[in-house]
């Protein structure tokens, strides 16, 4: 056919009335949905079966991503499931999470990405604080971040898994982009806030564009962007949740020296989830003191074949130079090799601990 005899596009009017059409039937396709969900509620309370099941989101997701022949892409399709299966949580028993405040920071927009917009979120000032409330049933969970691809292990959260014995059934990956906010124009800069991660990450934008400013450390990037708003020749570095929440202009976005920064958070939760083939297990022990044996845990998980993705130590808090470790192997504490290469493991241990199996995080959020 050639150009001139294609057919004209059909009105836009029509084009309206189609699409008011399908958004009715979503409308009630939706409530249909919601109508189950209210006896699924019902039905957990009866028995006891946690409102957040972590096993279950993940194959939701996977089974809605795998229908998806587009041309919506599937980063859409998850958002609107998340924030679906958040009105779920609503509807069942509003769900009370914990994060590291004050509002604005990338926990809490990590928590939003997360859980949906329909639960109930609750700044703490400290990770420890976060893990805290949900040992002791004042949140139901706590999203803490765990690991950067930049600046690596979170050591605050390290600590806070040891000393409380933080279980944990859930992750999340969040793209960090972080921005400098002020209100005052950027030569006017006098000082930059910020949590000494996030400083970390964007070391060569403040060595390039402000050498000679003051660099004050802060307990989290909304905390600084608190301080960027009470004080006009202070900048923050931080996320622009916290730039919209507090009223700080954003000066400059994706400053972090690499383009590609992504956080890791564990979703701190009283649950076990079940395997689901792709899942990760947080192990934490101590080593006997001894040469070698760190050699030998480790040797364990390799002669069982178990892939380990991270590892690292922080100081154990009992004797000088004795080390707490943090490892995460890939696959559930059920799977037999895991769970025979864990006990073996043991034997080289003082203790040995294992914080969490839970299903593996498969996209940027």
């Amino acid at each position: 056919m050639s150009e001139d005899s294609t057919p004209p596009p059909a009105p836009l009017s029509e084009l309206r009335e189609r699409i008011d059409t399908l958004d009715r039937r979503l409308v009630e396709l939706l409530n249909e949905r919601a109508e189950v969900v209210v006896q699924v509620g019902r039905t957990k309370q009866h028995d006891g079966t946690p409102i957040y099941a972590p096993d279950r989101e993940s194959s939701v997701l996977g089974r809605v991503l795998e229908s998806n022949e587009g041309p919506l892409p599937d980063r859409t399709l998850e958002g609107i499931w998340r924030e679906l299966m958040s009105g779920s949580f609503r509807l069942e028993r509003p769900l009370r999470i914990g994060f590291l405040g004050p509002a604005g920071s990338f926990s809490h927009l990590a928590a939003l990405r997360h859980f949906g917009s329909s639960t109930e979120f609750v700044p703490v000032p400290a990770i420890e604080s976060v893990v805290e409330d949900v040992v002791t049933g004042r949140s139901d969970y706590g999203l803490v971040p765990y690991e950067n691809s930049i600046g690596g292990s979170i050591t605050e959260t390290l600590d806070a898994l040891a000393e409380l014995d933080a279980p944990v059934c859930a992750e999340t990956l969040v793209a960090i982009d972080q921005a400098l906010m002020a209100n005052c124009a950027p030569d006017e800069i006098k000082a930059v806030a910020s949590k000494p991660e996030a400083l970390a990450q964007c070391r060569k934008f403040l060595r390039t564009n402000l050498p000679t400013v003051e660099i004050i450390e802060t307990t989290s990037t909304s905390a600084a962007v608190q301080r960027a708003a009470a004080a006009p020749r202070t900048a923050a570095i931080g996320c622009r949740l916290g730039g919209r929440i507090h009223k700080v202009k954003v000066l400059f976005d994706r400053i972090q020296d690499r383009t590609e920064n992504i956080t890791r958070f564990l979703v701190i939760g009283r649950q076990e989830p079940g395997p689901t083939g792709n899942d990760r297990t947080t192990v934490q022990f101590q080593t006997d003191h001894r040469p070698g044996a760190l050699v030998d845990v480790l040797a364990e998980f390799r002669d069982a074949g178990v892939n380990l993705a991270h590892i690292d130590k922080r100081p154990s808090g009992l004797d000088n130079w004795s080390y707490t470790f943090f490892i995460d192997l890939e696959g559930h504490r059920e799977d037999a090799a895991v769970a025979a290469a864990i006990e073996s493991a043991r034997a080289h241990c003082v203790s040995l601990n294992v914080r969490g199996s839970f299903p593996r995080a498969k996209r940027v959020l």
